[in-house]
């Protein structure tokens, strides 16, 4: 086998249809635009959604759902991701800067720390939000669960 004797697989390659190049192609006169109307002329470009004049579906289905302005998304952390933070870098404190450097959230994010699984140090917290089992257990062990206003 040599480079120039390389071609591709029959079939795997077709012409592009040349379209308006006179009547003995079979693809001249209209060139495949039909008879007049829109379609049929230079520059014709349909809306999004158009269905020729039948209600299209977008307003046929009917509205539904409310999307909250005010909504604040919060990333969930759980009790067990903190206890392999602490046994792996020996933290007493942790917030946003320590979750972000370890790659658990991003600089700006809310976060939410949730009561799954065990903590067994005594550990200050700080976040946005807390669940009533996670501060709970983080308190019961000694430690601080500081909430973190988000409008300041």
């Amino acid at each position: 086998m040599q480079l120039n004797t390389l071609k591709p697989a029959s079939g795997s390659i077709k012409d592009r249809k040349r379209v308006g190049r006179g009547q003995g192609s079979g693809k001249g006169g209209t060139s495949t635009r039909g008879h007049k109307g829109a379609q049929s002329r230079s520059g014709y470009k349909s809306k999004r959604g158009f269905e020729g004049g039948q209600l299209p579906l977008q307003r046929r289905l009917p509205r539904y759902g409310f999307k909250n302005p005010t909504r604040v998304a919060y990333k969930p952390i759980n009790l067990e991701v903190l206890q392999r933070l602490v046994e792996k870098e020996k933290l007493v404190f942790i917030d946003a800067s320590i979750l972000a450097k370890y790659g658990l959230i991003s600089k700006h994010d809310h976060y939410k720390i949730l009561g799954n699984g065990v903590l067994k140090e005594k550990i200050d917290v700080c976040a946005h939000a807390f669940s009533a089992s996670a501060r709970a257990v983080i308190e019961k062990l000694g430690g601080q669960a500081t909430t973190i206003n988000i409008h300041a």
